[in-house]
């Protein structure tokens, strides 16, 4: 029997696909993180001079957003390994030349590596959306890019602690990570595509032409309006916590220690993958949208008490930023993992989940590039963790309320049973 053929057989095990597509998912995106995250465990000068850098890197990452809102709508399903191998390769050589030219050459490599890197997201997704198991694939993917973030600080600051320069950081964490992505790409690409139950369930997942998705924009844009809002305050705060950690611990006590973005993340993935996941459950695709919706509204409270209780003196700093991290990527996971997924199996309009993600991602980094352009308004390393927590409280006030007020007008305009009106 070939290897293949046998392969093909435990694919039709439920729990073997299941346990392959999330180790697939997870592994390939937290590999990308090796290529995009390892950066920010520097200093590069101060934190006015590392704004500059992490503003290239985003505006990078917003216009590949753009981009993909085309792009990876249409995309078919033959090209995506290929295309996935090929921006991550470019992303990693443009770290190389980071290495080698000064300012404000880096800033433009930085701008390259967000835009190759932008795009792989919803190739990933294309592999595992429109199942009846989406949301734990998906979860698992989520997964990755919250506990990658501080896997990749992590070795960042432990390479420079082991003497690799600062300017050759980023292209040698990157070398850490390439065969393993290899190794989880080629797991992708052996996932068997949707099954008739998958299609009945959740709808056939297509590429969409540019008048579909301008029309499923106007049939429903008023409650995904409020979605999508919420999305760009979550997305602000989360990018702010993701990219100045450094700054944001050291104000917290915890500087000079490596180990404490991974400890925090892990603890943040295993509640926000436990609480998304378990929406599988819900089979009706109405039901399972607004639960979705709902555990967002509880997800932004969560950390709204964090902030409550941190002002205080009552949770501790490594409790707060835990609680903070669970109340921020609740919301932000539930929307990749069910509000967009059970919103197209629920109007069964012809399209994909990255079509609506790469929409709301194009919008939520507009407003972090905005944010960072306003970087001069930023304090100083000392200070940043105090600035932190002051605007954190308005974006998940106003996160909060767009949710509420999404959901009051999709309840009214999303049809009650799936395909109806």
């Amino acid at each position: 029997m070939s290897d293949d053929l046998r392969l093909t057989r435990w694919m039709a095990r439920p729990w073997f696909l299941t346990m392959w597509c999330v180790a697939a998912a997870f592994g390939t995106y937290a590999c990308m993180y090796g290529f995009r995250k390892p950066f920010t465990a520097a200093g590069y000068g101060g934190a006015g001079a590392k704004a500059w850098l992490v503003t290239a890197q985003v505006m990078g990452y917003m216009v590949s957003k753009f981009i993909g809102i085309k792009v990876i709508a249409e995309m078919a399903a033959a090209g995506r390994a290929r295309a996935l191998l090929g921006l991550i390769g470019i992303a990693h050589a443009v770290l190389l030349v980071f290495a080698l030219v000064p300012a404000p050459l880096d800033a433009v490599c930085l701008f390259v590596n967000g835009l190759a890197l932008g795009m792989v997201f919803g190739l990933v997704l294309g592999f595992v959306e429109g199942r009846c198991m989406t949301e734990v694939f998906v979860a698992g993917l989520c997964a990755s890019f919250i506990l990658a973030d501080g896997v990749s600080k992590s070795a960042g600051s432990l390479l420079l602690q082991r003497g690799v320069p600062e300017r050759w950081m980023p292209f040698t964490a990157g070398l850490l990570f390439l065969l393993p992505l290899l190794v989880f790409v080629w797991m992708l690409r052996k996932i068997p595509p949707p099954t008739e139950s998958d299609e009945a369930a959740r709808s056939r997942r297509t590429p969409m032409t540019g008048a579909e998705r301008l029309a499923v924009l106007r049939r429903y844009g008023p409650g995904l309006a409020g979605i999508v809002l919420a999305y760009l305050l979550i997305t602000v705060l989360r990018s702010l916590r993701a990219d100045f950690a450094p700054e944001i611990w050291a104000g917290l006590g915890y500087a000079s220690q490596p180990a404490v973005f991974t400890k925090s993340e892990l603890w943040v993935t295993l509640v926000v993958v436990m609480a998304n996941g378990a929406l599988v459950l819900v089979k009706d695709n109405r039901r399972a949208f607004f639960t979705g919706l709902m555990l967002s509204l509880a997800g932004l409270g969560v950390g709204l008490l964090a902030l409550w209780g941190h002002g205080r003196g009552t949770v501790p700093p490594f409790t707060f930023m835990v609680l903070l991290g669970v109340g921020m990527y609740v919301p932000y996971v539930a929307v990749h993992t069910t509000i967009f997924e059970r919103f197209i199996a629920l109007t069964r309009e012809r399209g994909n989940l990255g079509f609506l993600m790469y929409f709301a991602d194009a919008i939520g980094y507009l407003g972090y590039v905005g944010v960072m352009l306003g970087r001069g308004l930023f304090p100083g390393r000392e200070q940043f963790s105090g600035f932190f927590t002051d605007i954190a409280v308005s974006l998940l006030v106003a996160a909060f309320l767009m949710l509420v007020v999404s959901a009051w007008v999709c309840a009214r305009r999303l049809p009650r049973t799936a395909g109806g009106s």
